[in-house]
């Protein structure tokens, strides 16, 4: 157990991504903790919990510290209990499939020892290589494979957790799906996921796949066409020509490379069998096959780290005035997408995912929006929910501000089970506050 109380080190583990967000940024660039525990075993996380809980000091819990909503910033200081050490893979069921493993173990880490077994995660975000997974069950919510099995509080995706409870005598607790489901996108609020059980998938050999459309009409057809379709997807992208032509290419150097945007361009995950329907299919769709690679050993920028967020990253390494919203859009998309276009012009860039919500095909919407001012902000959104537009609000602290939007009394009542004295990332549940 590794302790770290000044310097450097302690600002960077006291951040994340939260500078994606120009409303949170004066909100929490000076929130610091007081310490930084990195922790490497189960007993370890105890001994933390335990002092914490009586000694009243506030616990924030962090992974590898992608999130993009301040989920790892300890608002009211006090310790950050990091969990990147315990890292182990515990059993993977041959016959299932179902894998448990540790919280800290890195997502990419986790697809490479799956991988002899002909397994896969279904879900991962496009930071993929540096994510945790709790981080990912804590803060995150789909990304590459949510156009096949939808988003991670989907029932069957979370199957257990084991938790750490912030007692003055921890316990060390095995939940089943139906206990762990409320700490499912809970910030890591309401308990300490120390390992996670969750199924996997049969491993595909994807292929990365390029269209350009000189069209948007016909761009955002395609899209919504392909997930209704016999071909087997785990990523599904359409990226307005503006944002495409200021993204990297995917692929290494060489003729192999994908050559730059000509067009809105639409990023394909496909398996191998649904290349030869593919190419006639969009050409009649009016898209343009320009590249193809198989995603396992290629080199370069891979193609998942030009869609979810990583657009909104690469977007701000180009100009950093530019932030972005998270909405479902409603059907059919078009006339919100015309409607917002219309009254924002090219302050707002349509960066769209296909994914599966409830069981049905739909449309995510991460515009990137140029950054105007809070007021312009507030009226774009308010504009959306107008139209019909579910809004995943990425500008706001809380658990319940950034999602649905009301209080999840399960997410309250597993908090007062498993953190009493309301210690775990203070700030972050608006239910404790308002209970």
């Amino acid at each position: 157990m590794a302790l770290i109380r000044t310097g450097p080190e302690l600002e960077r583990l006291s951040r994340d991504f939260f500078s994606y967000s120009p409303v949170l940024t004066p909100l929490l660039q000076d929130r610091l903790a007081q310490l930084v525990v990195k922790a490497s075993r189960t007993e370890q996380v105890r001994l933390v919990a335990g002092a914490c809980a009586r000694h009243g000091v506030p616990l924030t819990l962090r992974g590898s510290g992608t999130g993009n909503y301040g989920q790892c910033v300890p608002l009211a200081g006090g310790v950050v209990l990091d969990l990147s050490g315990l890292n182990q893979v515990r059993q993977l069921d041959p016959l299932t499939g179902v894998l448990t493993a540790e919280a800290g173990c890195l997502l990419a880490d986790l697809e490479q020892q799956l991988a002899p077994h002909g397994r896969e995660l279904r879900l991962t975000p496009s930071t993929r290589r540096s994510a945790s997974l709790g981080g990912f069950i804590a803060g995150g919510s789909g990304g590459i494979g949510s156009v096949r099995w939808g988003f991670l509080r989907d029932p069957g995706h979370l199957l257990g957790l084991e938790v750490v409870t912030v007692e003055p005598e921890p316990r060390l607790l095995q939940l089943d799906a139906s206990a762990s489901a409320p700490l499912n996108h809970a910030y890591g609020s309401n308990g300490i996921l120390t390992a996670v059980t969750m199924a996997t998938a049969a491993a595909v050999p994807w292929q990365q796949v390029v269209i350009d459309f000189s069209s948007w009409t016909a761009a955002v057809a395609a899209i919504r066409t392909l997930p209704a379709t016999a071909l087997l997807l785990n990523g599904l992208c359409l990226l307005e020509d503006a944002v495409a032509r200021r993204l990297p290419c995917p692929g290494g150097h060489g003729p192999a490379i994908c050559p730059p945007a000509d067009g809105h361009r639409l990023l394909l995950l496909a398996a191998p069998d649904a290349l030869p329907a593919l190419e006639p299919l969009l050409a009649a769709m009016g898209g343009r096959l320009v590249w193809q690679a198989p995603e396992q050993g290629s080199r370069g920028v891979p193609l998942r780290e030009l869609c979810w967020n990583h657009t909104t990253l690469h977007m701000r390494a180009h100009d950093p005035g530019w932030t972005y919203l998270q909405m479902l859009l409603p059907q059919p998309e078009t006339p919100a997408l015309e409607a917002l276009k219309q009254r924002w012009g090219d302050d707002l860039l349509w960066h769209l995912e296909a994914v599966r919500q409830q069981g049905c095909q739909r449309l995510a919407g991460l515009p990137l929006v140029r950054w105007r001012g809070r007021e312009a902000l507030l009226e774009l959104m308010e504009q959306a929910r107008q139209l019909g537009a579910f809004l995943f609000n990425p500008h706001v602290l809380t658990v319940e501000d950034g999602g649905l939007g009301v209080i999840d009394a399960d997410q309250v009542a597993a908090k007062q089970a498993y953190d009493p004295a309301g210690l775990l990332n203070p700030g972050k549940l608006r239910g404790w506050g308002e209970r």
